[in-house]
């Protein structure tokens, strides 16, 4: 029976996350879309950027805090919106959440959350770093609500994904039926009669379905009528003005999400966004496109210190993270290393996942000659093995 005690990397997390989650929503979690080809990119490309050892170097007092759009991080990470992330494990996302709160990082809890927004700002306290992931959807005044609701459950950053126009085709997804509760087909219900505990926890909670939108958007009361609802939702109009829209209807601090050109960089900063995410959705979009840490360098170029630039995609590791903040990455987004903490052991799952990327973030800054993260830039890396912006 594998234990906490003996997860020693992200890799170990994953492989028991594997066996305790149903697989329709495992597979939703750890897949892309079409090949896949750039859900796997996200990860390779990372790994081919080395590191600088430098030695006789003082390594005490090392930190690893920062800021993100203002507020105290123990390091630079945050927990990425992930849909769904309550069928991972029961009541997901207040396990998630609390994790966050503990570690001292932000939580963004997405649209398509199992938990509501209430649930989180309930079972949390006020020293939570609580996000809210917005899509773009036709229905404005569900919108309008739904921001409202966020400022009122004390949501301090708002995140709106842009690449989400319409729903990249995922394959797995297809192939399992994937709904929210599970359907009940053959295949799903003997899958499901394979994770015992898994389906005694679900069986204990009330919350099995859409709750930031279920009982909140008009004419929808149920998975039915949800399902109705969501089909026609996403909005393929989506145009700047709306971004507009929406920093006005919020007022609050705005993060971009799923910027991959330099151009639609600085139309995110000419439109007063306070950070952006260099972000292809985990490969679950636009299958072919570069991984994102092969975007990152053109876009911070592009932007310099006009709003707080980000990446996500791939990062399963410490010394992810410290490559994407070497190249400019001032704050990365992390979704799938979460899930399999979550998916594994539930809320010690997730802070053991936290845990890991910190003590790997610290120990490699450390063997690259540098104490404090504020410190460290691309000169950590090989010349060769990392990307550069065109010149």
């Amino acid at each position: 029976m594998p234990t906490l005690a003996k997860m020693t990397c992200i890799e170990d997390l994953r492989v028991v996350a594997q066996s305790r989650v149903p697989r329709m929503f495992y597979d939703y979690a750890d897949s892309g879309s079409w090949t896949e080809s750039t859900y796997r990119a996200n990860e390779r490309e990372l790994q081919r950027i080395q590191f600088r050892q430098r030695v006789a170097v003082n390594m005490e007092g090392r930190s690893t805090a920062t800021t993100l759009v203002g507020h105290k991080s123990a390091m630079p990470v945050c927990i990425a919106p992930v849909g769904l992330t309550g069928m991972q494990w029961a009541d997901g996302e207040i396990h998630a959440a609390r994790a966050a709160e503990k570690f001292g990082v932000p939580f963004t809890l997405s649209t398509m959350s199992i938990c509501s927004i209430e649930d989180i700002a309930e079972h949390t306290s006020s020293d939570l770093l609580f996000w809210f992931q917005l899509y773009m959807m036709r229905d404005r005044e569900a919108m309008a609500r739904m921001i409202a609701r966020a400022r009122d459950a004390g949501c301090s950053a708002l995140v709106l994904t842009l690449d989400l126009q319409v729903i990249g085709q995922r394959h797995k997804d297809i192939k399992n039926g994937l709904t929210a509760p599970p359907r009940p087909t053959l295949a799903n219900i003997v899958n499901l009669m394979t994770k015992p505990r898994w389906c005694l926890a679900m069986a204990r909670t009330r919350r099995h379905s859409f709750r930031n939108l279920v009982g909140h958007v008009k004419g929808v009361s149920d998975m039915k009528s949800l399902a109705a609802w969501t089909n026609e939702q996403f909005d393929p109009r989506l145009s700047w003005a709306d971004i507009d829209w929406v920093r006005q209807q919020w007022g609050g601090k705005l993060i971009l999400k799923g910027i991959m050109e330099a151009d639609d960089a600085r139309l995110a900063a000419e439109h007063g966004a306070d950070a952006i995410v260099v972000s292809n959705h985990g490969g679950r979009q636009l299958d072919g496109a570069p991984a994102s840490i092969e975007a990152l360098p053109a876009i911070v170029d592009a932007v310099g210190d006009r709003l707080e630039v980000w990446m996500d995609g791939g990062i399963r590791s410490g010394q992810d993270v410290l490559r994407a903040w070497a190249l400019g990455a001032k704050g990365t987004m992390v979704g799938r290393a979460m899930v399999y903490g979550l998916g594994a052991f539930g809320e010690a799952g997730v802070s053991k996942a936290l845990a890991i990327i910190q003590r790997e973030l610290d120990v490699s800054m450390a063997f690259c000659g540098h104490t404090n993260i504020q410190n460290v830039d691309r000169s950590i890396l090989v010349p060769g093995t990392y990307p550069v912006a065109p010149t």
